[in-house]
Protein backbone atom coordinates (compact mmCIF):
# COMPACT_ATOMS: atom_id res chain seq x y z
CA UNK A 1 0.00 0.00 0.00
CA UNK A 2 2.94 2.18 0.68
CA UNK A 3 4.55 1.27 -2.31
CA UNK A 4 1.56 2.19 -4.32
CA UNK A 5 0.53 5.74 -3.13
CA UNK A 6 4.00 7.14 -3.15
CA UNK A 7 4.35 6.50 -6.78
CA UNK A 8 0.90 8.66 -6.76
CA UNK A 9 -1.70 5.78 -6.86
CA UNK A 10 -5.19 6.09 -5.19
CA UNK A 11 -4.84 3.80 -2.49
CA UNK A 12 -8.26 2.60 -0.38
CA UNK A 13 -6.90 -0.06 2.56
CA UNK A 14 -9.60 -1.52 4.55
CA UNK A 15 -9.51 -3.82 7.38
CA UNK A 16 -11.84 -5.74 9.49
CA UNK A 17 -9.87 -5.65 12.49
CA UNK A 18 -10.12 -2.57 14.70
CA UNK A 19 -6.41 -2.19 14.89
CA UNK A 20 -3.79 -2.15 12.42
CA UNK A 21 -1.02 -4.51 11.08
CA UNK A 22 -3.19 -7.79 11.27
CA UNK A 23 -1.39 -10.67 12.08
CA UNK A 24 1.81 -8.33 12.70
CA UNK A 25 0.30 -6.33 15.08
CA UNK A 26 1.22 -5.66 18.63
CA UNK A 27 -0.85 -5.11 21.58
CA UNK A 28 -0.85 -3.98 25.08
CA UNK A 29 -1.36 -6.27 28.05
CA UNK A 30 -4.82 -5.05 28.28
CA UNK A 31 -5.60 -5.22 24.53
CA UNK A 32 -4.14 -8.83 24.30
CA UNK A 33 -6.95 -10.03 26.77
CA UNK A 34 -8.94 -8.21 25.44
CA UNK A 35 -7.95 -10.00 21.76
CA UNK A 36 -8.58 -13.10 23.70
CA UNK A 37 -11.72 -12.38 25.35
CA UNK A 38 -13.13 -11.20 21.98
CA UNK A 39 -13.11 -14.81 20.32
CA UNK A 40 -13.68 -17.31 23.49
CA UNK A 41 -16.89 -18.49 25.15
CA UNK A 42 -15.74 -20.26 27.87
CA UNK A 43 -12.94 -19.52 30.24
CA UNK A 44 -11.88 -22.53 32.89
CA UNK A 45 -10.44 -21.96 36.31
CA UNK A 46 -7.67 -23.84 38.14
CA UNK A 47 -6.33 -22.39 41.50
CA UNK A 48 -3.94 -19.51 40.30
CA UNK A 49 -3.90 -20.66 36.45
CA UNK A 50 -6.39 -19.59 33.68
CA UNK A 51 -6.85 -21.65 30.63
CA UNK A 52 -8.35 -21.20 27.39
CA UNK A 53 -8.04 -22.45 24.00
CA UNK A 54 -8.35 -20.75 21.25
CA UNK A 55 -9.80 -21.85 17.85
CA UNK A 56 -9.92 -20.11 14.25
CA UNK A 57 -13.81 -19.76 13.26
CA UNK A 58 -13.36 -20.73 9.58
CA UNK A 59 -10.61 -20.33 7.31
CA UNK A 60 -12.15 -16.91 5.54
CA UNK A 61 -11.75 -15.78 9.15
CA UNK A 62 -8.39 -15.72 10.96
CA UNK A 63 -10.10 -14.92 13.70
CA UNK A 64 -9.99 -17.36 17.04
CA UNK A 65 -13.00 -18.81 19.55
CA UNK A 66 -12.66 -20.29 22.24
CA UNK A 67 -12.61 -24.43 22.10
CA UNK A 68 -12.50 -27.48 24.82
CA UNK A 69 -8.98 -28.71 26.01
CA UNK A 70 -9.20 -32.29 23.11
CA UNK A 71 -9.98 -29.56 20.51
CA UNK A 72 -8.37 -30.16 17.40
CA UNK A 73 -5.85 -27.44 15.92
CA UNK A 74 -6.98 -24.78 13.74
CA UNK A 75 -6.35 -23.16 10.80
CA UNK A 76 -5.71 -19.65 11.50
CA UNK A 77 -4.25 -17.73 14.78
CA UNK A 78 -6.03 -20.28 16.79
CA UNK A 79 -4.74 -20.39 20.42
CA UNK A 80 -3.99 -21.87 23.92
CA UNK A 81 -3.87 -19.64 26.23
CA UNK A 82 -2.42 -19.55 30.25
CA UNK A 83 -2.44 -16.79 32.19
CA UNK A 84 -1.01 -17.55 35.41
CA UNK A 85 -1.79 -15.25 38.13
CA UNK A 86 1.32 -16.02 40.58
CA UNK A 87 0.04 -13.55 43.52
CA UNK A 88 1.08 -15.86 45.87
CA UNK A 89 4.63 -16.83 44.54
CA UNK A 90 7.00 -15.09 46.07
CA UNK A 91 9.67 -13.77 43.80
CA UNK A 92 13.70 -14.51 44.59
CA UNK A 93 15.00 -11.78 45.94
CA UNK A 94 18.65 -10.41 47.29
CA UNK A 95 19.04 -11.74 50.37
CA UNK A 96 19.23 -9.19 53.39
CA UNK A 97 22.89 -8.81 54.99
CA UNK A 98 22.92 -9.89 58.76
CA UNK A 99 22.24 -6.87 61.05
CA UNK A 100 26.07 -6.45 62.50
CA UNK A 101 26.67 -7.07 65.87
CA UNK A 102 28.47 -4.77 68.42
CA UNK A 103 29.69 -1.33 67.49
CA UNK A 104 27.80 0.68 65.22
CA UNK A 105 29.16 2.05 62.55
CA UNK A 106 29.43 5.78 61.90
CA UNK A 107 30.80 5.88 58.55
CA UNK A 108 27.87 5.01 55.79
CA UNK A 109 28.80 2.11 53.23
CA UNK A 110 30.23 2.60 49.86
CA UNK A 111 27.83 2.22 46.92
CA UNK A 112 29.74 -0.78 46.14
CA UNK A 113 29.84 -2.25 49.43
CA UNK A 114 25.78 -1.87 49.51
CA UNK A 115 23.14 -4.22 49.38
CA UNK A 116 21.22 -4.33 46.99
CA UNK A 117 17.39 -3.30 48.01
CA UNK A 118 14.84 -6.70 47.20
CA UNK A 119 12.71 -6.77 44.22
CA UNK A 120 9.06 -6.34 44.54
CA UNK A 121 6.77 -8.82 43.84
CA UNK A 122 5.57 -8.58 40.50
CA UNK A 123 1.62 -9.67 40.84
CA UNK A 124 -1.08 -10.59 37.86
CA UNK A 125 -2.69 -7.58 39.62
CA UNK A 126 0.18 -4.97 38.89
CA UNK A 127 0.94 -6.83 35.35
CA UNK A 128 -2.78 -6.07 34.35
CA UNK A 129 -2.35 -1.85 36.03
CA UNK A 130 0.24 -1.88 34.01
CA UNK A 131 -0.48 -2.82 31.14
CA UNK A 132 0.41 0.12 29.00
CA UNK A 133 3.98 -0.19 29.45
CA UNK A 134 3.77 -4.03 27.15
CA UNK A 135 3.63 -4.22 23.51
CA UNK A 136 3.00 -7.94 22.51
CA UNK A 137 3.65 -9.06 19.02
CA UNK A 138 1.95 -11.44 17.52
CA UNK A 139 4.90 -12.39 15.24
CA UNK A 140 8.14 -12.62 16.76
CA UNK A 141 11.15 -11.50 14.77
CA UNK A 142 14.56 -9.46 14.43
CA UNK A 143 15.69 -7.50 11.58
CA UNK A 144 18.96 -8.66 10.11
CA UNK A 145 21.09 -5.41 9.42
CA UNK A 146 21.92 -6.19 6.54
CA UNK A 147 18.30 -7.57 5.54
CA UNK A 148 16.50 -6.80 2.68
CA UNK A 149 14.15 -4.63 5.64
CA UNK A 150 16.79 -2.58 6.77
CA UNK A 151 17.99 -1.47 3.07
CA UNK A 152 13.87 -1.15 2.54
CA UNK A 153 13.78 0.95 5.56
CA UNK A 154 16.49 3.17 4.71
CA UNK A 155 15.58 3.45 0.91
CA UNK A 156 12.18 4.86 1.64
CA UNK A 157 12.97 7.20 4.34
CA UNK A 158 10.45 4.89 6.33
CA UNK A 159 13.06 4.08 9.22
CA UNK A 160 12.89 7.93 10.67
CA UNK A 161 8.84 7.20 11.87
CA UNK A 162 10.78 4.41 14.27
CA UNK A 163 13.75 3.62 16.20
CA UNK A 164 15.63 0.64 16.82
CA UNK A 165 18.03 -1.12 19.78
CA UNK A 166 20.68 -3.90 19.13
CA UNK A 167 20.08 -7.68 19.82
CA UNK A 168 22.78 -7.47 22.73
CA UNK A 169 23.49 -11.30 22.78
CA UNK A 170 23.22 -14.69 20.92
CA UNK A 171 23.20 -17.48 23.37
CA UNK A 172 22.15 -21.17 22.93
CA UNK A 173 20.59 -24.28 24.91
CA UNK A 174 23.13 -27.03 25.30
CA UNK A 175 24.21 -29.82 28.04
CA UNK A 176 20.75 -28.26 29.91
CA UNK A 177 22.16 -24.76 30.10
CA UNK A 178 22.16 -21.57 28.63
CA UNK A 179 25.55 -20.59 26.61
CA UNK A 180 26.41 -17.22 24.82
CA UNK A 181 27.62 -18.01 21.36
CA UNK A 182 30.90 -16.21 20.13
CA UNK A 183 30.20 -14.61 16.90
CA UNK A 184 32.35 -11.56 16.05
CA UNK A 185 35.83 -11.84 16.36
CA UNK A 186 36.19 -9.81 20.18
CA UNK A 187 34.19 -12.19 21.49
CA UNK A 188 35.86 -15.64 20.21
CA UNK A 189 38.80 -14.52 21.38
CA UNK A 190 37.57 -13.15 24.55
CA UNK A 191 35.58 -16.67 25.54
CA UNK A 192 36.42 -18.35 27.98
CA UNK A 193 34.31 -21.36 26.74
CA UNK A 194 36.43 -22.44 23.87
CA UNK A 195 40.24 -23.57 24.03
CA UNK A 196 42.90 -21.88 22.31
CA UNK A 197 42.62 -24.44 19.65
CA UNK A 198 38.62 -24.51 19.05
CA UNK A 199 38.82 -20.48 18.83
CA UNK A 200 41.35 -20.68 16.11
CA UNK A 201 39.70 -23.83 14.25
CA UNK A 202 36.41 -21.72 14.66
CA UNK A 203 38.07 -18.32 13.05
CA UNK A 204 39.41 -20.08 9.98
CA UNK A 205 35.78 -21.81 8.78
CA UNK A 206 33.79 -18.52 9.73
CA UNK A 207 36.89 -16.48 7.46
CA UNK A 208 35.99 -19.39 4.70
CA UNK A 209 32.52 -18.94 4.75
CA UNK A 210 32.72 -15.19 4.03
CA UNK A 211 33.52 -15.77 0.86
CA UNK A 212 33.09 -19.70 0.15
CA UNK A 213 31.77 -18.95 -3.60
CA UNK A 214 35.63 -18.39 -4.50
CA UNK A 215 36.69 -21.59 -2.73
CA UNK A 216 34.58 -24.19 -4.38
CA UNK A 217 36.49 -27.18 -4.30
CA UNK A 218 36.16 -26.89 -0.05
CA UNK A 219 32.35 -27.96 -0.77
CA UNK A 220 31.73 -29.08 -4.29
CA UNK A 221 31.90 -32.57 -3.16
CA UNK A 222 28.87 -31.94 -0.89
CA UNK A 223 26.68 -30.28 -3.04
CA UNK A 224 24.43 -33.19 -2.72
CA UNK A 225 24.84 -33.62 1.41
CA UNK A 226 23.56 -31.87 4.66
CA UNK A 227 25.31 -29.10 6.05
CA UNK A 228 25.77 -30.99 9.10
CA UNK A 229 27.31 -33.65 7.11
CA UNK A 230 29.97 -31.14 6.07
CA UNK A 231 30.86 -30.02 9.46
CA UNK A 232 31.53 -33.17 10.55
CA UNK A 233 34.85 -33.40 7.81
CA UNK A 234 35.93 -30.12 8.80
CA UNK A 235 37.42 -30.99 12.08
CA UNK A 236 35.30 -28.92 13.94
CA UNK A 237 34.60 -29.78 17.76
CA UNK A 238 30.88 -31.03 19.01
CA UNK A 239 31.03 -27.69 20.81
CA UNK A 240 31.93 -25.87 17.42
CA UNK A 241 29.44 -27.55 15.48
CA UNK A 242 27.01 -26.85 17.75
CA UNK A 243 27.43 -22.86 17.84
CA UNK A 244 27.77 -22.85 14.02
CA UNK A 245 24.97 -25.05 12.81
CA UNK A 246 21.94 -23.62 15.68
CA UNK A 247 23.34 -20.62 16.70
CA UNK A 248 25.26 -18.78 13.75
CA UNK A 249 23.81 -20.07 10.56
CA UNK A 250 20.43 -20.97 12.29
CA UNK A 251 19.72 -23.77 10.20
CA UNK A 252 18.17 -27.57 10.80
CA UNK A 253 20.89 -30.50 10.38
CA UNK A 254 19.31 -31.60 6.97
CA UNK A 255 19.64 -28.38 5.05
CA UNK A 256 21.90 -28.50 1.93
CA UNK A 257 25.41 -28.00 2.48
CA UNK A 258 25.11 -24.52 0.23
CA UNK A 259 22.13 -23.38 1.80
CA UNK A 260 24.17 -23.77 5.43
CA UNK A 261 27.13 -21.58 4.13
CA UNK A 262 24.72 -18.69 2.40
CA UNK A 263 22.74 -18.34 6.19
CA UNK A 264 26.64 -18.35 8.01
CA UNK A 265 27.43 -15.81 5.60
CA UNK A 266 24.51 -14.05 6.40
CA UNK A 267 25.04 -13.75 9.33
CA UNK A 268 28.58 -12.69 9.19
CA UNK A 269 28.18 -9.88 6.47
CA UNK A 270 25.84 -8.46 8.93
CA UNK A 271 27.94 -8.04 12.17
CA UNK A 272 29.17 -5.15 12.65
CA UNK A 273 27.02 -2.81 11.21
CA UNK A 274 25.30 -1.58 13.98
CA UNK A 275 26.49 -3.60 16.78
CA UNK A 276 28.36 -7.03 18.04
CA UNK A 277 25.18 -8.54 16.55
CA UNK A 278 23.89 -9.05 13.26
CA UNK A 279 20.42 -7.77 14.24
CA UNK A 280 17.81 -4.63 15.56
CA UNK A 281 14.83 -4.54 17.07
CA UNK A 282 12.20 -1.75 16.73
CA UNK A 283 11.29 -0.43 19.98
CA UNK A 284 7.64 -0.99 21.46
CA UNK A 285 7.88 -4.01 18.86
CA UNK A 286 7.53 -5.65 15.43
CA UNK A 287 3.99 -4.09 15.08
CA UNK A 288 5.78 -0.40 14.64
CA UNK A 289 7.30 -1.84 11.44
CA UNK A 290 3.76 -2.38 9.51
CA UNK A 291 2.22 1.32 11.02
CA UNK A 292 5.81 2.85 10.02
CA UNK A 293 4.42 1.77 6.01
CA UNK A 294 0.89 2.87 6.69
CA UNK A 295 1.88 6.53 7.79
CA UNK A 296 3.99 6.42 4.44
CA UNK A 297 0.93 5.53 2.73
CA UNK A 298 -1.10 8.01 4.31
CA UNK A 299 1.11 10.92 3.87
CA UNK A 300 1.17 10.39 0.49
CA UNK A 301 -3.06 10.46 0.21
CA UNK A 302 -3.95 6.64 0.98
CA UNK A 303 -6.78 5.93 3.10
CA UNK A 304 -7.23 3.56 5.90
CA UNK A 305 -10.36 1.87 7.04
CA UNK A 306 -10.62 -0.07 10.20
CA UNK A 307 -14.06 -2.13 11.15
CA UNK A 308 -14.64 -2.05 7.50
CA UNK A 309 -14.26 -5.28 5.27
CA UNK A 310 -14.77 -6.73 1.42
CA UNK A 311 -17.69 -8.46 1.15
CA UNK A 312 -17.85 -9.44 -2.48
CA UNK A 313 -15.74 -8.70 -5.88
CA UNK A 314 -17.81 -7.48 -8.87
CA UNK A 315 -16.55 -9.15 -12.10
CA UNK A 316 -16.12 -7.98 -15.98
CA UNK A 317 -17.98 -10.78 -17.92
CA UNK A 318 -15.68 -10.01 -20.61
CA UNK A 319 -12.43 -10.48 -19.15
CA UNK A 320 -13.06 -12.15 -15.98
CA UNK A 321 -11.35 -9.60 -14.26
CA UNK A 322 -12.46 -7.84 -10.74
CA UNK A 323 -13.33 -4.31 -11.80
CA UNK A 324 -14.91 -3.00 -8.43
CA UNK A 325 -15.72 -4.16 -4.77
CA UNK A 326 -18.84 -4.62 -2.65
CA UNK A 327 -17.96 -3.60 0.91
CA UNK A 328 -20.01 -4.63 4.29
CA UNK A 329 -22.04 -1.67 3.94
CA UNK A 330 -23.20 -2.67 0.79
CA UNK A 331 -21.12 0.17 -0.98
CA UNK A 332 -19.53 -0.45 -4.91
CA UNK A 333 -16.31 0.57 -4.80
CA UNK A 334 -14.01 0.42 -8.45
CA UNK A 335 -10.60 -0.81 -8.51
CA UNK A 336 -8.26 -2.17 -11.17
CA UNK A 337 -6.24 -3.88 -8.96
CA UNK A 338 -7.61 -6.03 -5.41
CA UNK A 339 -4.75 -6.92 -3.12
CA UNK A 340 -5.71 -9.13 -0.08
CA UNK A 341 -4.16 -10.99 2.52
CA UNK A 342 -4.62 -14.82 2.80
CA UNK A 343 -6.74 -15.35 5.72
CA UNK A 344 -9.94 -13.42 3.95
CA UNK A 345 -10.06 -15.93 1.19
CA UNK A 346 -12.65 -18.46 1.59
CA UNK A 347 -12.26 -22.11 0.79
CA UNK A 348 -14.18 -22.23 -2.45
CA UNK A 349 -11.12 -19.66 -3.99
CA UNK A 350 -8.94 -22.75 -2.72
CA UNK A 351 -7.77 -25.24 -4.71
CA UNK A 352 -5.46 -26.25 -2.32
CA UNK A 353 -6.35 -26.43 1.22
CA UNK A 354 -2.76 -27.10 3.17
CA UNK A 355 -0.82 -24.79 5.07
CA UNK A 356 1.82 -25.39 7.83
CA UNK A 357 1.08 -24.20 11.22
CA UNK A 358 3.43 -21.70 13.40
CA UNK A 359 3.42 -22.86 16.97
CA UNK A 360 3.55 -19.41 19.07
CA UNK A 361 4.30 -18.67 23.27
CA UNK A 362 4.64 -15.93 25.09
CA UNK A 363 5.59 -15.42 28.21
CA UNK A 364 6.51 -12.52 30.99
CA UNK A 365 8.78 -13.58 33.23
CA UNK A 366 10.77 -12.60 36.69
CA UNK A 367 14.64 -11.94 35.44
CA UNK A 368 16.65 -13.00 32.43
CA UNK A 369 17.05 -16.56 31.34
CA UNK A 370 20.90 -15.83 31.52
CA UNK A 371 21.82 -12.98 34.56
CA UNK A 372 24.52 -10.92 33.54
CA UNK A 373 25.67 -7.69 35.26
CA UNK A 374 23.09 -5.22 32.98
CA UNK A 375 19.77 -6.49 33.69
CA UNK A 376 18.95 -4.66 30.17
CA UNK A 377 19.93 -7.33 27.48
CA UNK A 378 18.24 -8.35 24.24
CA UNK A 379 19.20 -11.70 23.61
CA UNK A 380 18.33 -14.32 20.80
CA UNK A 381 18.33 -18.34 22.24
CA UNK A 382 18.15 -21.00 20.06
CA UNK A 383 17.09 -24.36 21.54
CA UNK A 384 17.52 -27.64 19.33
CA UNK A 385 14.95 -30.26 19.75
CA UNK A 386 14.70 -31.47 23.63
CA UNK A 387 12.97 -34.82 22.29
CA UNK A 388 13.19 -36.76 19.39
CA UNK A 389 11.67 -35.57 16.22
CA UNK A 390 11.18 -32.35 17.84
CA UNK A 391 10.92 -28.82 16.53
CA UNK A 392 13.95 -26.46 17.00
CA UNK A 393 12.70 -23.35 18.98
CA UNK A 394 13.77 -19.92 18.43
CA UNK A 395 13.73 -17.90 21.78
CA UNK A 396 13.59 -13.74 21.82
CA UNK A 397 13.96 -12.57 25.65
CA UNK A 398 13.36 -8.32 25.53
CA UNK A 399 13.93 -6.42 28.39
CA UNK A 400 12.24 -3.11 29.17
CA UNK A 401 14.88 -1.04 27.65
CA UNK A 402 12.93 -2.11 23.99
CA UNK A 403 9.35 -0.50 25.48
CA UNK A 404 7.95 -3.89 25.37
CA UNK A 405 7.36 -4.90 28.76
CA UNK A 406 7.25 -3.20 32.51
CA UNK A 407 10.48 -2.89 34.53
CA UNK A 408 11.52 -5.65 36.56
CA UNK A 409 10.37 -8.01 33.90
CA UNK A 410 11.06 -9.72 30.48
CA UNK A 411 8.85 -10.44 27.50
CA UNK A 412 10.14 -13.93 25.74
CA UNK A 413 8.59 -14.82 22.58
CA UNK A 414 8.90 -18.62 21.62
CA UNK A 415 8.22 -19.61 17.70
CA UNK A 416 9.11 -22.97 15.96
CA UNK A 417 7.50 -25.16 12.91
CA UNK A 418 4.76 -27.05 14.48
CA UNK A 419 4.98 -30.21 14.72
CA UNK A 420 1.80 -31.33 16.49
CA UNK A 421 -0.30 -29.04 15.16
CA UNK A 422 -0.43 -27.63 19.22
CA UNK A 423 1.63 -24.37 20.29
CA UNK A 424 1.25 -26.01 23.76
CA UNK A 425 2.49 -29.41 23.03
CA UNK A 426 5.78 -28.38 20.64
CA UNK A 427 6.70 -25.46 23.22
CA UNK A 428 6.08 -26.77 26.74
CA UNK A 429 9.02 -28.92 27.30
CA UNK A 430 10.47 -26.21 26.26
CA UNK A 431 9.20 -23.85 28.62
CA UNK A 432 9.26 -26.73 31.58
CA UNK A 433 13.05 -26.97 31.00
CA UNK A 434 14.04 -23.50 30.98
CA UNK A 435 11.98 -21.60 32.96
CA UNK A 436 9.87 -22.15 35.99
CA UNK A 437 6.22 -22.65 36.75
CA UNK A 438 3.85 -22.16 39.06
CA UNK A 439 2.55 -25.58 38.39
CA UNK A 440 6.05 -27.36 38.59
CA UNK A 441 6.47 -28.73 42.01
CA UNK A 442 10.79 -29.07 41.63
CA UNK A 443 12.86 -26.53 42.44
CA UNK A 444 14.08 -24.35 39.57
CA UNK A 445 16.53 -22.27 39.06
CA UNK A 446 15.02 -20.62 35.84
CA UNK A 447 13.19 -17.10 35.65
CA UNK A 448 9.74 -17.46 36.98
CA UNK A 449 6.85 -17.39 34.77
CA UNK A 450 4.47 -14.38 36.09
CA UNK A 451 2.11 -15.30 32.43
CA UNK A 452 1.87 -16.95 29.42
CA UNK A 453 -0.42 -17.56 26.72
CA UNK A 454 0.19 -20.52 23.75
CA UNK A 455 -1.43 -20.20 19.81
CA UNK A 456 -0.96 -21.80 16.65
CA UNK A 457 -0.89 -19.42 13.62
CA UNK A 458 -1.30 -20.49 10.21
CA UNK A 459 1.97 -20.14 7.62
CA UNK A 460 0.87 -19.73 3.91
CA UNK A 461 4.43 -18.61 2.85
CA UNK A 462 4.86 -21.75 0.71
CA UNK A 463 1.32 -21.69 -0.96
CA UNK A 464 1.79 -20.98 -4.57
CA UNK A 465 -0.38 -18.58 -6.76
CA UNK A 466 -2.05 -21.15 -8.83
CA UNK A 467 -3.83 -22.76 -5.03
CA UNK A 468 -6.32 -20.05 -5.71
CA UNK A 469 -9.26 -19.55 -8.04
CA UNK A 470 -9.03 -16.02 -8.55
CA UNK A 471 -8.87 -13.45 -11.55
CA UNK A 472 -5.73 -12.20 -12.42
CA UNK A 473 -5.78 -8.62 -11.25
CA UNK A 474 -6.22 -10.22 -7.55
CA UNK A 475 -3.45 -10.44 -5.46
CA UNK A 476 -2.67 -12.70 -2.42
CA UNK A 477 -0.68 -11.83 0.32
CA UNK A 478 0.51 -14.64 2.66
CA UNK A 479 1.02 -14.71 6.26
CA UNK A 480 3.83 -14.46 8.03
CA UNK A 481 6.71 -17.17 8.18
CA UNK A 482 8.73 -18.49 10.72
CA UNK A 483 11.72 -17.45 9.57
CA UNK A 484 13.65 -14.78 11.84
CA UNK A 485 14.21 -12.57 9.42
CA UNK A 486 11.44 -10.89 6.92
CA UNK A 487 12.93 -11.05 3.51
CA UNK A 488 10.04 -13.32 2.14
CA UNK A 489 7.32 -10.49 2.71
CA UNK A 490 9.49 -8.14 1.57
CA UNK A 491 10.20 -10.05 -1.96
CA UNK A 492 6.40 -10.80 -1.83
CA UNK A 493 5.66 -7.74 -1.48
CA UNK A 494 7.63 -6.23 -4.28
CA UNK A 495 6.59 -9.01 -6.43
CA UNK A 496 2.94 -8.00 -5.92
CA UNK A 497 4.12 -4.77 -6.77
CA UNK A 498 5.88 -4.78 -10.02
CA UNK A 499 2.46 -6.90 -11.12
CA UNK A 500 0.64 -4.21 -10.50
CA UNK A 501 2.96 -1.23 -11.92
CA UNK A 502 5.85 -2.64 -13.62
CA UNK A 503 7.33 0.27 -14.92
CA UNK A 504 7.48 2.07 -11.78
CA UNK A 505 10.30 2.28 -8.82
CA UNK A 506 9.59 0.56 -5.58
CA UNK A 507 9.14 2.15 -2.72
CA UNK A 508 11.45 5.42 -4.09
CA UNK A 509 12.59 7.72 -1.25
CA UNK A 510 10.22 10.10 0.47
CA UNK A 511 11.58 13.51 0.41
CA UNK A 512 12.25 15.14 4.42
CA UNK A 513 9.35 17.73 5.11
CA UNK A 514 12.97 20.61 4.98
CA UNK A 515 14.09 19.52 1.60
CA UNK A 516 10.23 20.90 0.27
CA UNK A 517 10.71 23.60 -1.44
CA UNK A 518 7.62 25.66 -2.72
CA UNK A 519 7.04 27.72 -5.39
CA UNK A 520 7.87 31.34 -4.72
CA UNK A 521 9.94 30.13 -1.83
CA UNK A 522 13.33 30.22 -3.55
CA UNK A 523 15.23 33.35 -4.42
CA UNK A 524 13.27 36.28 -6.09
CA UNK A 525 14.38 36.89 -9.95
CA UNK A 526 15.21 40.37 -11.40
CA UNK A 527 14.31 42.09 -13.90
CA UNK A 528 10.78 43.07 -15.06
CA UNK A 529 8.33 40.52 -15.93
CA UNK A 530 8.52 37.97 -12.78
CA UNK A 531 5.47 37.31 -10.87
CA UNK A 532 5.59 35.68 -7.68
CA UNK A 533 3.91 31.93 -8.19
CA UNK A 534 1.41 31.06 -6.30
CA UNK A 535 2.32 28.31 -2.89
CA UNK A 536 1.80 24.72 -4.59
CA UNK A 537 -1.17 23.07 -3.33
CA UNK A 538 -1.72 18.86 -2.85
CA UNK A 539 0.35 16.51 -1.64
CA UNK A 540 3.91 18.35 -0.55
CA UNK A 541 1.64 20.77 1.86
CA UNK A 542 -0.25 17.65 2.90
CA UNK A 543 3.29 15.90 3.47
CA UNK A 544 4.69 18.83 5.25
CA UNK A 545 1.13 19.58 7.19
CA UNK A 546 1.00 15.90 8.34
CA UNK A 547 4.59 15.39 9.26
CA UNK A 548 4.36 18.10 11.66
CA UNK A 549 1.59 17.29 13.26
CA UNK A 550 2.88 14.03 13.40
CA UNK A 551 5.43 15.27 15.29
CA UNK A 552 3.79 16.87 17.36
CA UNK A 553 1.68 14.37 18.39
CA UNK A 554 4.86 11.90 19.23
CA UNK A 555 6.28 14.49 21.61
CA UNK A 556 3.66 14.74 23.68
CA UNK A 557 2.86 11.04 23.90
CA UNK A 558 6.35 10.64 24.95
CA UNK A 559 5.44 13.47 27.32
CA UNK A 560 2.85 11.52 28.82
Amino acid sequence: AAACSRVGQRVLHVDRRNYYAGNWASFTFNGLLSWIEEYKVSLAVFGEVERCLLESSSVEEEEPVVASDEASPASGPDAGAEQTQPEGQEREVPSQAEETQGEVQQASPSPAERQPEPKKKITYTKIVKEGRRFNIDLVSKLMFSRGSLVDLLIKSNVSRYAEFKNVTRILTYRNGKVEQVPCSRADVFGSKQLTVVEKRMLMKFLTFCLDFEQHPEEYQDFSEHSFWDFLQTKKLTENLQHFILHSIAMVIPEVCTVEGLRATQHFLRCLGRYGNTPFLFPLYGLGEIPQCFCRMCAVFGGIYCLRHSVQCLVLDKESGKCKAVIDTHGQRISCSHFVVEDGYIGADQRKNTDSRQISRAVLITDRSILPSDSEQQISLVTVPPVEPGGPLVRIIELCSSTMTCMLDTYLVHLTCSSASGSAQEDLAPVVSRLFHTPAREEESRGPTVLWALYFNMRDTSAVDRSSYDLPSNVHVCASPDTALGSDHSIKLAEAVFRQLLPDEEFCPPAPNPEDIIYDGDGPQGEGPGFEEAAPAEGAETFIYIYTYIYTVFTLICTVY
